[in-house]
């Protein structure tokens, strides 16, 4: 009977994306800018085959006035060659005269580059070339934004300023996978690497100050809740994992989620028992899992074609992932 019930609340949670907005090329990663940025649109940037889109959003769920979704360009940058990440910088700002977009991109050469843009005449871009291997994540320091954090498959966490000068460095252990910036300590950074291993840097010592260990591998995506900076969440293998890091070094909660391997795990921004995770982008249609802590089964499964990247909104409980030239954006419920 129980089986029943889950596959009608399957059925009733599976659905296609809320709003879909038609792209040049496939798209291959998006970010919501996760920063205030002075007007009441999201920015959203989105990488492709050779360029990087910023846009803004404006959404139904947060302006009566708007029907379903308006979604707007404001530019399109050349990038020469496959985008593998984004990340927005928290001086981008568009109610200032005139406007700054600032972001980095990691790309398939093995390069960062941080494009600064007026929206105008002036587009400028500068390349910090250091890594060996694929750069798998990249974030901006959240408080001036003068920093960039980078990880890599050549086992190593680098710190750059905004010249491309490294400023520091970690030997990993492994490929790095993801990393994150604690939002209000500007000294603490979370490197996340494939053999399972989460650690936690003092920017000061340069040394590992707590760690987190899933049982399982490959660990391939893994976030800092920014709403409780004590979770944290990951997937690896098949499962996703979240601690509290106050708690224990073991995850708290672990559960399967994807039968084909999970591939992204995504905290959302206004909830934290909310977060989403993705299956690998292959021959079946794309899952995208939104789950709440509260709730056994995931709240919202989405699908499309093909998809990759995952991102949530800044101020409502909704996320977009890209695909085949297109991006879709699922509302959920909190």
């Amino acid at each position: 009977m129980e089986s029943l019930c889950a596959i009608r609340m399957k059925q009733e949670t599976s659905r296609s994306a809320s709003y879909t907005v038609e792209c040049e090329d496939y798209v291959h990663v998006v970010e919501f800018n996760p920063f205030e940025s002075g007007t009441s649109e999201s920015l959203i940037a989105y990488g492709g085959n050779n360029y990087v889109v910023v846009g803004t959003c404006r959404f139904q769920e947060e302006d009566a006035e708007v029907e379903g979704m308006q979604y707007k360009m404001l530019r399109l940058f050349h990038h020469g060659i496959r985008v593998d990440a984004i990340a927005w910088s928290p001086e981008t700002r568009l109610d200032a005269l005139p406007p700054q977009i600032r972001f980095c991109t990691a790309a398939a050469d093995r390069k960062l580059r941080i494009f600064t843009s007026d929206l105008q005449d002036k587009d400028e871009y500068k390349i910090l070339d250091g890594h060996s291997d694929y750069i798998n994540d990249l974030v901006f320091s959240p408080k001036e934004g003068q920093e960039i954090a980078s990880v890599s498959d050549d086992h190593t966490c680098r710190i750059w300023d905004l010249e491309g000068n490294l400023r520091a460095y970690f030997v990993l252990r492994s490929p790095g996978m993801s990393v994150g910036w604690h939002p209000e300590d500007a000294f603490k950074l979370m490197v996340a690497e494939k053999n399972g291993t989460i650690r936690f840097y003092d920017l000061v010592t340069h040394q590992a100050v707590l760690s987190l260990t899933t049982d399982q591998t490959p660990l391939m995506s893994a976030n800092w809740c920014l709403r409780n900076t004590f979770k944290v969440g990951a997937v690896a293998g098949n499962d996703w994992f979240i601690w509290d890091i106050t708690r224990s070094s073991y995850p708290l909660d672990k559960r399967p989620v994807h039968a084909d391997r999970a591939r992204l795990f995504r905290w959302s921004r206004v909830n934290e028992n909310l977060f989403a995770t993705t299956g690998y982008p292959g021959k079946m249609t794309s899952q995208l899992l939104v789950h709440h802590l509260g709730h056994h089964q995931p709240i919202l499964i989405g699908s499309a074609p093909v998809g990759s990247g995952l991102t949530w909104h800044r101020t409502l409980p909704l996320c977009a992932m890209g695909g085949d030239h297109k991006l879709f954006f699922w509302v959920t419920e909190m």
